[in-house]
C-alpha cells in the first residue's frame, strides 16, 4: 500500500508552537503512542525560554556569580589572579553555545519520537468537520498548506509588552535585545520589578552598570511574600541599585547618547532619569492574535485563552497551554506541565490538573528567590489561622561555607492541622531548595512530620528543617 502523504495523514494531535509547552506536549504525546505534528514558524525549537528567555538569562547570571566570587577570591585563599577583566564577547559566546547544544537536543528528540515537524505559522480554520480539524500552515515564503488532525493544541507563547507608542530598538530594550548587547552598558534603567526586571538589574549591577529600577506597584517582586520584597529591596539598595517603587513612568525618550525616562515618584513628584539603555520589563502578552480563534468558540479573557482543568477550550478538540492560558503564571515549567496534561486527556490517560498553589516561582537574582504556595497575607485572607516560622541563613553552616549569609526561609503553616501552606526562600540556591517545599506540599506534609524528617548536614536544605521547627518556636540553630 502506498505511504500516506502529509495531506492525507490525520494526526491525533497537531501542536501550534514549539516552545517548552509545545515540545513537551509533543514528546509526551508520542510516548503515549499518539501520532503528533508540531507546527513552529521558527526554524529552531525551544521558543522564548531557550533562545531569549530562561536559559540565556540564567547562563549570564551564572557568569555573574563567578565574577562575584572572583572579586572576593582572596577571602577564599586564592591569590595571583590580579585584577579580573570581563570578556563580554566570550560571555555571549558561552551563552550561545548553551542554546545551540539544547536546540540540537530538541532536534534529536523530535526524530527519536518520530514527530512530524512543520515549519510555518499555524492557525485554526474553524470547528472540526466530522471530528477532524484543519490547521492552515503558512511558510516564511508565503506557501499555504493544511494539516488534518483530531485535536489541536495552541501553544503560541508570549512576547514582551511595551508601553504605548514605544518600539524596541538599540536603546529601548526587551529581553530579546538586552541578551545581544555588544557591551555591558554603563547605566541601565529597568522599568518593571518582576522576575525579568529584577534578574537583569541584578546581573548588570554585578558587571558594573549603574542600575535604576522603576516599579509602578508599591513593592518589587509583587507576587512574592511581602517580607521577601522588603528584604530583596534592602539588599539591592545595599548593592548600589537605585530601587524606586510607586513610580509611574510618563515618558521614555531617546537622547543624543542614550535614553531619558520621565516618571512620577511615590510622593507624586516628577522625576527625570537618564541612562545609556532602558529595559522594558512590564510583563508579557499572549500571542493569540491571527491564530484563528475568532473562527471558533474559543473564549478569550484579556487576550488570553480560557481553559478547563484538562486545558480544553470551549471549542471541542482545541486545547491551549503555556503562556497564552488565562489565570496561569507565564512560566516555562507551568507550560510544560499544562502540555503533559493536555496530551494525557487526549490519550485517555490519568492526569492531575495544574494547581496554582503548587507552582514554584524562581527568581535568579543575587540572592535568589524560590517560593511556592500562599504568602502569609494570602493565607490569612483565605481564612486560615496561620502560624509562621522564619529561619535566617546566618544560622546555617553551609551558607557560612559559601560566604552567602543574606536571606531567610519563611514557612507559612495552618495552625489547626500543621499543613504547610507556603514556603518562601530568599538566599543561596533558593531556586533549588524550593523543590523540597513543592514536593512536601504536593504530599500534604505537616510541620510535625517535617520536623522529624532528617536533612543532611551541612547543607543549605537544613535551613528548611530549622524553618519548619521555627513554626513551633523550636528552630535548633536560631
Amino acid at each position: 500500500m502506498a505511504e500516506e502523504t502529509a495531506a492525507e495523514t490525520i494526526y491525533d494531535v497537531a501542536i501550534i508552537g514549539g516552545g517548552p509547552a509545545g515540545y513537551t506536549a509533543a514528546f509526551r504525546g508520542a510516548e503515549y503512542g499518539l501520532k503528533v505534528a508540531l507546527i513552529e514558524q521558527s526554524d529552531k525549537l525551544g521558543g522564548t525560554c531557550l533562545h531569549v528567555g530562561c536559559i540565556p538569562t540564567k547562563a549570564l547570571l551564572f557568569n555573574a556569580e563567578i565574577w562575584d566570587h572572583l572579586q572576593h577570591a582572596a577571602e577564599f585563599g586564592i591569590g595571583g589572579i590580579g585584577t579580573p577583566t570581563l570578556d563580554w564577547a566570550a560571555v555571549l559566546r558561552r551563552k550561545d553555545a548553551i542554546i545551540t547544544k539544547h536546540t540540537k537536543g530538541l532536534d534529536f528528540l523530535m526524530k527519536k519520537h518520530k514527530i512530524a515537524r512543520m515549519e510555518g505559522f499555524g492557525r485554526l480554520t474553524g470547528p472540526a468537520s466530522e471530528g477532524v480539524h484543519t490547521v492552515e500552515v503558512t511558510s516564511a515564503s508565503g506557501e499555504v498548506s493544511s494539516v488534518k488532525t483530531k485535536n489541536v493544541i495552541l501553544a503560541t507563547g508570549s512576547e514582551a509588552k511595551m508601553l504605548p507608542g514605544l518600539e524596541a530598538d538599540d536603546r529601548i530594550l526587551t529581553n530579546v535585545e538586552i541578551l545581544a548587547l555588544a557591551k555591558v552598558p554603563k547605566s541601565l534603567i529597568v522599568i518593571g520589578a518582576g522576575a525579568v526586571g529584577m534578574e537583569f538589574g541584578s546581573l548588570f549591577r554585578t558587571f558594573g552598570s549603574e542600575v535604576t529600577i522603576l516599579e509602578f506597584l508599591p513593592r518589587v517582586v509583587p507576587v512574592e511574600d511581602e517580607e521577601i520584597s522588603k528584604e530583596i529591596t534592602r539588599l539591592f539598595k545595599k548593592r548600589g541599585i537605585d530601587v524606586n517603587t510607586g513610580a509611574k513612568v510618563e515618558k521614555v525618550e531617546r537622547t543624543e547618547t542614550g535614553v531619558k525616562v520621565t516618571y512620577t515618584d511615590s510622593n507624586g513628584k516628577p522625576q527625570v532619569k537618564e541612562a545609556e539603555k532602558v529595559l522594558m520589563a512590564v510583563g508579557r502578552a499572549g500571542r493569540t492574535a491571527n491564530i484563528g480563534v475568532e473562527k471558533t468558540k474559543v473564549e478569550l479573557e484579556r487576550g488570553l485563552v480560557k481553559v478547563n482543568d484538562a486545558q480544553e477550550t470551549a471549542e471541542p478538540g482545541v486545547f491551549a497551554i503555556g503562556d497564552i492560558v488565562a489565570g496561569l503564571p507565564q512560566l516555562a515549567h507551568v507550560g510544560a506541565m499544562s502540555g503533559m496534561i493536555a496530551v494525557a486527556k487526549i490519550a485517555g490517560r490519568t492526569f492531575r490538573p495544574v494547581r496554582r498553589d503548587r507552582i514554584p516561582g524562581c527568581t535568579y537574582t543575587e540572592p535568589q528567590i524560590g517560593s511556592v504556595g500562599l504568602t502569609e497575607v494570602q493565607a490569612k485572607e483565605k481564612g486560615y489561622e496561620v502560624k509562621v516560622g522564619k529561619f535566617p541563613f546566618a544560622g546555617n553552616s553551609k551558607a557560612t561555607i559559601l560566604g552567602s549569609h543574606d536571606g531567610f526561609v519563611k514557612v507559612v503553616a495552618d495552625a489547626k492541622y500543621g499543613e504547610i501552606l507556603g514556603v518562601h526562600i530568599l538566599g543561596p540556591q533558593a531556586t533549588e531548595l524550593v523543590a523540597e517545599a513543592v514536593a512536601v506540599m504536593e504530599l500534604e506534609g505537616t510541620v510535625e512530620e517535617l520536623m522529624f524528617t532528617i536533612h543532611a548536614h551541612p547543607t543549605l536544605a537544613e535551613s528548611l528543617l530549622d524553618a519548619y521547627g521555627a513554626v513551633e518556636g523550636m528552630a535548633i540553630n536560631a
